[in-house]
């Protein structure tokens, strides 16, 4: 046992282990989510009038977009991923303010956060803040430490802060306050990896709960569903329907689920069965083995991109490590449990698994930052570097085989 114990902590602890982990748990999450929306919004195309495929192909076309994007990313040195910093947010804090222009921001389930690009393509500039915000941040970060002005407080909090709840404010005048959850858990992560004093961060996260509870106590709906939690039953004008049923989902699951497409509540009882409430339809046909699966695919991702933090020497590649890791992992940890009805219904996509090409282009784009940063580590490069010879005569050898059977084959007049 301890021999075993020996052999996998040593598998465990191998320079290219972060690599790994980010890329499979991150290709396996997509592939898994793609047959998900298929099996779960075929009964919500064909209710609306559409092919039972439609949802499924437009995820398609987002995730190969999103690999290519994931791809570029990991090819990217450190310099071109920090000088992508400030466009990318100024781009972000544009596209938020022309969503509450009228005739160009589209209302969705109450929520006037996206654009309408044409046809049956919409944009969230929500999704894209989050990418911004871990992208600036890191690059202002690393730049005042270089500096060292980072032994000051204001220098912690300005203008991080500043910039931060200036997104949050124009999220939430969209209504989202999800998305408006998720930027201020990557608030928060980048200044817990800034090593930012007790007293500071806890200033910064009372200023951030009183807001977030006059938000929520001004806003009937929100009331509601916070009165939903660990709720058994829709309660007398259904207001907690959505919430039951998840729970009704995954209690029908089972240890391995009804099938895959089997699933009964995606028939019009759940809504939003592809979106926010995906993880219900997978406990309900993959069962309690499905959903453990997903669960540790995100739990490795988690795990590596601390690991990738955790190792490097260069500020910037901490900050921005630790920063998607913060926010994939907040924004499974928050869909997740409004599935279980541990937390309340905040309208968040499941990270590479829900439906939603806005969420799933900038989250795979940052899956290739994660897995650049991991191959940059120096363990992780010369790991590399010894197996490209290995791969080389791989291929000068099928080269030869190639070469030996072209001369051997005869001329085409002898055939």
């Amino acid at each position: 046992m301890q021999r075993l114990y020996a052999r996998a902590r040593r598998a465990w602890d191998r320079p290219l282990t972060a690599y790994y982990l980010v890329l499979g748990g991150s290709l396996l999450l997509t592939a898994l989510g793609l047959v998900m929306v298929f099996s779960a919004s075929q009964i919500e195309a064909l209710q609306s009038g559409l092919p039972s495929t439609y949802f499924f192909q437009k995820q398609l076309v987002a995730a190969a977009l999103g690999a290519l994007l994931m791809l570029a990313a990991s090819r990217m040195p450190v310099k071109l991923h920090r000088a992508c910093a400030y466009p990318l947010l100024a781009a972000s804090v544009f596209l938020l303010c022309l969503v509450q222009v009228p005739g160009i921001g589209h209302a969705v389930n109450g929520n006037q956060n996206w654009i309408q690009l044409g046809g049956p393509f919409q944009l969230q500039p929500s999704e894209f803040a989050k990418l911004g915000l871990v992208l600036w941040g890191a690059d202002l970060l690393a730049r005042k430490g270089e500096k060292r002005l980072l032994t000051q407080w204001k220098h912690m909090l300005v203008p991080l802060v500043p910039v931060a709840f200036m997104l949050l404010g124009l999220i939430m005048l969209g209504g989202d306050m999800g998305t408006a959850i998720i930027l201020t858990a990557i608030l928060f992560g980048l200044l817990w990896l800034l090593g930012a004093p007790t007293r500071l961060f806890a200033t910064t996260l009372a200023v951030a709960a009183t807001l977030g509870f006059l938000l929520i106590k001004s806003s009937p709906n929100r009331m509601a569903r916070l009165g939903c939690l660990g709720a058994t039953d829709p309660g007398p004008e259904d207001q907690c329907w959505q919430a039951v049923h998840g729970i009704y989902a995954l209690a029908s699951g089972g240890w391995f689920g009804s099938g895959l497409g089997a699933s009964v509540e995606k028939w019009g009882q759940l809504p939003e069965p592809h979106t926010d409430f995906i993880f219900a339809v997978t406990g309900e046909e993959l069962g309690l083995a499905g959903t453990l699966s997903v669960l540790a695919l995100f739990a490795a991702l988690g795990y590596a991109g601390i690991r990738v933090a955790g190792r490097t020497e260069d500020p910037f590649v901490r900050y921005a490590a630790g920063g998607v890791t913060t926010w994939i992992t907040a924004q499974a940890v928050v869909n997740i449990g409004a599935v279980l009805g541990l937390l309340p219904i905040a309208g968040v996509p499941l990270p590479l698994f829900s439906y939603g090409g806005s969420a799933l282009l900038p989250t795979m784009f940052a899956i290739g930052l994660l897995i650049a940063f991991a191959r940059s580590d120096p363990a992780a490069r010369a790991a590399l570097d010894m197996r490209q010879p290995v791969f080389g005569r791989m291929r000068a050898g099928v080269r030869r085989k190639t070469m030996r059977r072209r001369a051997e084959r005869p001329p085409s007049g002898e055939r």
